[in-house]
């Protein structure tokens, strides 16, 4: 199944290290950020784990739930959760999803044979409060993820769903944004009071 940016994030219920997880239901209100790893006990995977632990009151800052997944089951999560907690100097309460028979893997297309046909490769959707994939990302299993960009992308995210503005290559909190060309200049006036420079007809930078 190919999963493309828009669609519905498919729907299940899994077991986890917080008990039996409705994903719709659990997501809420709130955006969602899924992110898959090869396994458990594996030391790239650790470090992410633990990584997202630390970050977690940036993610509640942002109304975002991060939830975890890899091909095993949720008694081997709890054992692994001791050494992310050990190793990584955090404390690890978001769930992570058991998926021992791989079905959420292939429903979220995560198993990738090139990689292994086993164990799923490091996958990333961020989902909003409509159930909604906005953003994917896939990292080979070798490769760690950028929690810096990952949160990044979703400040844009947020901030061209409420300002209704685009943003330019390399944007961060405070940058100036982008004036969609589909906006009039009259309507602008009104979204971007502070005004915008004008490069060219289509590309209007703008300070919030």
């Amino acid at each position: 199944m190919t999963l493309r940016l828009g669609d519905t994030a498919p729907d299940f219920t899994a077991e986890s290290t917080k008990g039996t997880i409705h994903f719709h239901d659990w997501i809420g209100d709130s955006w969602a950020f899924l992110f898959s790893h090869p396994a458990d006990f594996t030391p790239v995977c650790t470090t992410e784990m633990g990584r997202t632990a630390q970050l977690a009151n940036q993610f509640e800052r942002r109304g975002v739930k991060p939830i975890g997944l890899s091909t095993d089951t949720a008694e081997e999560h709890l054992k692994w959760i001791e050494d992310v907690n050990d190793t990584q100097s955090t404390t690890l309460d978001f769930p992570i999803l058991a998926d021992a028979d791989f079905n959420i893997a292939r429903l979220y297309d995560m198993i990738h044979p090139g990689e292994s046909e086993t164990a799923a490769v490091r996958s990333v959707f961020i989902i909003d409060p409509d159930k909604r994939i906005r953003l994917t990302m896939t990292y080979p299993m070798t490769v760690g993820r950028n929690f810096d960009e990952i949160l990044r992308a979703i400040d844009a995210l947020q901030t061209s769903d409420n300002r209704t503005c685009a943003l330019p290559a390399d944007w961060n909190q405070g940058d100036d944004v982008i004036i969609p060309p589909s906006i009039p200049n009259e309507r602008a006036s009104e979204l971007f009071p502070n005004g915008w420079e004008e490069l060219r007809p289509y590309l209007r930078m703008a300070k919030l």
